[in-house]
């Protein structure tokens, strides 16, 4: 793997392990009611979209192997050019059933490294 492509990794883990520390015991009514919750998190969704999004540029067979990819680039999409109209619950909803899964995969592409 490429050092760009690692980098880009680093960064999109970095944004995930964010938003589990973010969301930590923390319920949607929580995350509704804590404006600075919603941006904090919304940021870090945006920023862990575009490394993805520059990973598939960069390193297309790496990227292949993270199944909710797609999914990460569209949500930084329609973050950063649909943000008047993000629905919170759908937010939520990828903060709670897929940065796990996802932190785990790109946990596994980096090895140990922290």
């Amino acid at each position: 793997m490429e050092a760009d492509a690692k980098a880009l990794l680093w960064d999109a883990r970095e944004a995930a392990r964010r938003i589990a520390r973010f969301t930590d015991d923390k319920s949607f009514s929580d995350y509704l009611s804590n404006e600075l919750l919603r941006a904090a998190v919304e940021r870090q969704l945006s920023i862990l979209g575009e490394a993805l999004a520059q990973l598939r540029k960069e390193d297309p067979a790496t990227a292949a192997l993270i199944g909710s990819l797609a999914r990460a680039v569209g949500m930084r999409n329609v973050l950063i050019h649909g943000y008047a109209s993000v629905d919170h619950r759908i937010v939520w909803g990828v903060v709670e059933g897929e940065m796990g899964p996802l932190l785990a995969q790109l946990d596994g592409l980096l090895g140990d490294e922290s």
